[in-house]
């Protein structure tokens, strides 16, 4: 059976059945001058089929000549990073000699395998210019079989993502597969993730080919049975039931997420993911004995004069 940290085992029948099972409030977090709001992962929830990290960043104005976003070279090692941006444009350049600009609706898979460094700014012209920056960032955990695997990036434009229209909604499937359509990325393991926009009133069924669906709300609201849940809420649902949101009288815009629940739980430490925690304490020697040329890490080449150190505990 598939691990599950909040299904109960006894599964309720009849009217003892909530449509929703877990609601989870972001914690607020101040990175130096931007807001991140993490839902995922809580106290109630440590993953959504795969996904283990969900973070809304902003909306954040940068003025003309303002310090933008500095994220100094970082480690990750088990996950996959996932970079949607709905407004404003951030630079990542990684170890493997990626050198890409994240652009909104655009999708951008960092699989960190074995161990990857990357950096995320606001620099050069952007940084002259000033922007308003918001978007998603979320980590993947790896299937155990692929987390000690090779790292790569890959972007895929805006353009060659499936969108959906009717009736009043209009989604942009991400990844995976859900309502007939495929998104192009070749995925680790089963999953779905969305950009969904209702018009007031309109209705989205939520996919029913995977076990895990969640729902976060970016704007407006929806209703689900009957309760109305505002922005910044995410709504996790049980497996099997058959679940359609209502916008409200604003619209709403949602990630809808989810996919198959992993085989086990997952421990974290920092920016590192696995199934065991050997795999955890050899990543942590490996970044602070700093061999950039021999060791387990490299530094971007094209931003290799710092770096974040690992934390003390």
């Amino acid at each position: 059976m598939s691990w599950n940290p909040a299904l109960d085992p006894e599964i309720p029948i009849g009217d003892a059945v909530d449509a929703i099972e877990t609601v989870i409030a972001p914690r607020a977090r101040d990175l130096g001058g931007f807001e991140v709001r993490r839902a995922l992962p809580s106290a109630k929830r440590q993953m959504v089929g795969p996904f283990i990290f969900f973070d809304q960043i902003g909306p954040v104005e940068f003025l003309s000549g303002q310090r933008g976003i500095d994220i100094r070279p970082h480690p990750h090692i088990g996950l996959a990073t996932v970079t949607y941006l709905l407004q404003g444009r951030l630079h990542h350049r990684d170890s493997l000699g990626t050198d890409q600009w994240i652009t909104p609706g655009a999708v951008n898979w960092m699989n960190a395998g074995y161990g990857i460094t990357h950096s995320e700014r606001t620099d050069g012209a952007v940084r002259e210019s000033g922007q308003l920056l918001s978007g998603i960032q979320t980590w993947v955990a790896l299937p155990e079989e692929l987390e000690e695997g090779a790292a790569g990036f890959e972007h895929v434009g805006a353009e060659a993502l499936p969108d959906l229209e009717a009736e009043g909604k209009s989604v942009r499937l991400v990844l995976g597969d859900a309502w007939g359509a495929r998104a192009p990325l070749d995925l680790p393991s089963e999953m779905f993730y969305a950009d969904a926009r209702l018009e007031p009133g309109a209705q989205l069924p939520l996919p029913d080919n995977h076990e895990d669906r969640g729902v976060y709300v970016l704007q407006g609201a929806v209703s689900v049975a009957g309760e109305t849940y505002e922005a910044g809420q995410m709504l996790v649902f049980r497996p099997g039931d058959r679940i359609s949101l209502k916008a409200g009288g604003q619209g709403a815009r949602l990630m809808v997420l989810g996919g198959a629940t992993m085989g086990g739980p997952r421990y974290i430490w920092w920016n590192f993911v696995a199934s065991s925690r050997d795999r955890i304490e050899a990543a942590k020697e490996a970044w602070r004995a700093g061999d950039w040329a021999h060791g387990r890490f490299r530094l971007p080449p094209a931003d290799d004069s710092e770096f974040i150190p690992a934390p003390e505990r």
